[in-house]
């Protein structure tokens, strides 16, 4: 099979133009990467070049020796993914060590993967180990809402998550664990990648101050789902802050256990506290 017809492929394409679209990938912000499946890899092996060289990721992912991954250009624009797919993606197999990798499809003319490679494959990395494989992609986006909060809300976990879930009664059952922050740093290097990754050990959501967010999940749908119900969220919480300072009525500490009884989801306490 080519490449290109591959089912994750077609995908992996489409949540990338629809992250375009919303706005939140503006000249080469952001980027993508997903876990590529064996079974998936074995379609499309004949398309595969191994004879490409090993280049250092910049940090170590031992527990995703020998994977394969689908991850977007360093410099490249999401709107240009659609249009020319073969420039600005990538599938890459990281080595035996977790420390290198080698460009095998894609990235023409001297392309590389994003310069986030390591806070994407340190993610990795913490999901699948902690849902036993399940997790496969991981999302950047610079979706506006969510950075502007980062301006005027402490950038604390606790508060960040029950400001947002505030926002709409389906956001506890999108994202239970809640949400992790980052303060400013600088990023793609690897002193983020790790804070980030321990983030993830707790959460499916991580918000760089002034920057971005991150979010990871099993497949396409539900992953750009946790994006885009995160964004929604937070756009509601800047409307209402534009009106007023301060909420005449909202979502309560009691109503959020009511709720989590009924759609059986756990909620943890410490953010159910009392304001």
């Amino acid at each position: 099979m080519k490449v290109l017809a591959a089912e994750f492929m077609q995908n992996f394409i489409r949540m990338a133009n629809d992250g375009w679209e919303l706005g939140w990938h503006e000249r080469n912000g952001g980027n993508l990467s997903y876990r590529i499946k064996a079974a998936e890899i074995e379609t499309i092996a004949s398309n595969l070049d191994k004879n490409t060289p090993w280049l250092e990721i910049g940090t170590a992912a031992p527990e995703l020796a020998g994977e394969y991954f689908l991850v977007t250009g360093s410099g490249k624009y999401f709107r240009n993914i659609i249009l020319d797919p073969e420039s600005t993606l990538a599938i890459i197999e990281i080595d035996k060590s977790g420390e290198k990798y080698r460009i095998c499809w894609g990235l023409k003319d001297n392309g590389r993967p994003t310069s986030e490679l390591p806070s994407h494959l340190m993610n990795h990395e913490v999901k699948k180990i902690a849902s036993s494989g399940k997790y496969r992609i991981i999302y950047h986006a610079h979706a506006p809402n969510v950075i502007a909060l980062t301006f005027v809300l402490p950038l604390e976990d606790r508060v960040f998550t029950r400001e947002l879930w505030e926002m709409a009664t389906e956001c506890p059952v999108v994202f239970p664990d809640g949400i992790g922050v980052v303060s400013w740093m600088v990023p793609g290097g690897r002193e983020i990648a790790v804070v980030t990754s321990k983030l993830m050990e707790k959460y499916d959501v991580a918000i760089w101050a002034h920057h971005g967010i991150f979010c990871a999940g099993e497949d396409f749908d539900s992953t750009f789902g946790l994006m885009h119900t995160v964004e929604k969220s937070a756009q509601i919480l800047v409307k209402t802050l534009s009106i007023s300072p301060d909420k005449l009525q909202t979502i309560t500490a009691q109503n959020f256990r009511d709720l989590a009884k009924s759609f059986e989801v756990e909620l943890p306490e410490e953010f159910l506290y009392e304001k």
